[in-house]
């Protein structure tokens, strides 16, 4: 199925092209993770799964895709809840330490996303690259991780004014490659302590670390790629976001898509009570405990209002 791509009404910075040390630090952080998680799979293979490796593999995954999908998109990105200094450097690190970029980056991208949804001059839609099979491999592989790769220059500063007047959200920024050694560091520090082995700290780097990145790297990406296709639409937007169950799930709440963009602001993207948003019932969680404020949902009439008929 092919789409037609409306022109945008707004102007963004025209394309530069990255350096070739950041397209080969990029490809890198792209492509280690996924070997990593390849022979983490042929391990598995030979000599099965402990709990350790289980633990360190879930543990991680929670802790960095929450720190995405609460942290770098609920708060910083769309603002849809308040807090304080420690709870906003406790879900920075945690969302750098997915390895997806800087804060500030992965902000900047995201909000230009939302301003230019499924136009010609949005950084990460499927739709757009041409008809037929070679169209929809050449969108699905930009939305997915074609767009990791693009030169970010003016975007953080058109995009993100309001982080970049904070000290501490441009500071963690800033430590992007410390957050990421740390992502590496502590799955393997714990998987040597517990075991009191080497070959213990080695699957922890392994399950805690490379392959851990390269699920949530996957997961979250199908968000841009997956959810801009395949799905559901029962709210009006400009573009092709949908819900998807499945990335629903494994998202944490990201893949209610088609929630989102009718309502972006919100930080309960899971709308209906049969959608799961784990992401959600966190902030949910720590807005009782006081971690949190002003959470962002809409009222069920504006719901009713932009249902699509």
């Amino acid at each position: 199925m092919t789409h037609t791509i409306i022109s945008p009404t707004l102007d963004d910075s025209a394309p530069i092209a990255p350096s070739l040390v950041r397209r080969v630090i990029t490809l890198i952080a792209v492509l280690v993770p996924f070997a990593g998680l390849i022979l983490a799979m042929a391990l598995l293979w030979q000599r099965g799964f402990s709990w350790l490796e289980l633990s360190l593999f879930v543990g991680m995954y929670f802790a960095t895709g929450l720190g995405i999908t609460i942290g770098y998109h609920r708060l910083f990105a769309h603002k849809s809840f308040s807090t304080g200094p420690i709870v906003t450097a406790t879900l920075g690190i945690l969302g750098s330490m997915a390895v997806e970029g800087s804060l500030m980056r992965w902000v900047s991208f995201h909000r230009c996303h939302h301003q230019h949804s499924d136009h010609e001059l949005d950084p990460h839609s499927p739709h757009g690259s041409g008809s037929g099979i070679r169209g929809a491999i050449k969108g699905f592989w930009n939305a997915h991780v074609g767009w990791i790769f693009k030169h970010g220059a003016g975007r953080e500063k058109k995009y993100t004014p309001d982080l970049l007047r904070s000290k501490l959200v441009r500071r963690i920024s800033k430590l992007f490659p410390l957050w990421v050694a740390l992502s590496l560091l502590i799955p393997t520090v714990l998987g040597g302590v517990i075991s009191l082995s080497w070959s213990g700290a080695l699957l922890g780097f392994l399950w805690g670390g490379l392959a851990r990145i390269a699920f949530v790297h996957h997961v979250t990406w199908s968000v841009n790629s997956i959810c801009h296709m395949w799905g559901t639409r029962p709210y009006e937007s400009r573009d092709h976001s949908r819900n998807n169950f499945i990335v629903g799930v494994l998202a944490f709440g990201e893949g209610w898509h088609n929630n989102h963009h009718g309502f972006p602001t919100s930080a309960r993207h899971g709308l209906r009570w049969w959608q799961p948003d784990t992401s959600y019932a966190v902030i949910w969680t720590m807005s009782k405990m006081g971690l949190v404020w002003n959470v962002r949902v809409p009222t069920a009439e504006r719901l009713a209002s932009r249902r699509r008929r």
